[in-house]
């Protein structure tokens, strides 16, 4: 079956992708992953609107108390997997294998991981290099690992308000080492207004993973 234009087939296939991922059926998670290579869909509506929507339904989940720790780690997992199928073939149908390189982390204290596991997967699917640190790190680390990486954005997330102000930390570090202009730095999670993100002095927020992207890449000049 080919999907060209037909959108509603589409959106059924989205849902599947999305109830695989909520139902922890990893063999169904990835059959569907390598269909859409197959079927030549647009691999980056399957991420947003399949993986994606799955992973953060999963979120709400464990937020509601329906999912503990265990099935929010098995759900990103099965995600990690689908995803070293679909962005390989993603990169080889692109043209820009890499428009610049990101390092992304939840701060410390946080152990929220879910958005910020989007917006990594996204920013790696429109050709970004991502270095993902995962959940609960510490500000020093991540400054550090961006001036390994030679990266040129700084994405740090903060669920909590009792975190956030790590976020902050970031800037400040930079500052004292006088290397500020050197990265832009964006910041996002439930609790991050514009006004919040001001008097950090960071360059931008984001409140979804598409959002992220776009902003990454007006900031990049993409």
């Amino acid at each position: 079956m080919f999907f060209g234009d037909n959108k509603l087939v589409q959106e059924q296939f989205y849902k599947e992708i999305s109830d695989a991922i909520v139902n922890l059926d990893k063999e169904r998670a990835i059959e569907l992953a390598k269909r859409a290579i197959i079927e030549n869909m647009n691999l980056l509506e399957v991420i947003e609107k399949g993986y994606g929507d799955g992973i953060r339904r999963i979120g709400d989940l464990w937020e509601e108390g329906d999912f503990f720790l265990p099935e929010l780690m098995l759900g990103g997992t099965i995600m990690q997997e689908s995803m070293d199928i679909l962005l390989p073939e993603l990169k080889r149908s692109g043209e820009n294998i890499n428009l610049g390189t990101v390092v992304i982390a939840t701060i410390e204290g946080d152990i929220h991981s879910i958005g910020k596991t989007i917006v990594g997967t996204m920013l790696s699917a429109n050709g970004f290099e991502v270095y993902d640190l995962g959940a609960d790190v510490p500000a020093e680390k991540i400054v550090n690992t961006a001036i390994e990486k030679n990266a040129d954005v700084i994405g740090v997330s903060a669920l909590l308000t009792t975190t956030m102000f790590g976020q902050k930390k970031i800037v400040d570090i930079l500052e004292e080492k006088g290397i500020r202009s050197k990265f832009k730095v964006i910041i996002g999670g439930a609790p991050v207004t514009k006004s919040w993100t001001e008097e950090c002095q960071a360059d931008g927020f984001a409140s979804s993973a598409v959002e992220a992207v776009k902003l990454v890449k007006k900031l990049l000049n993409k």
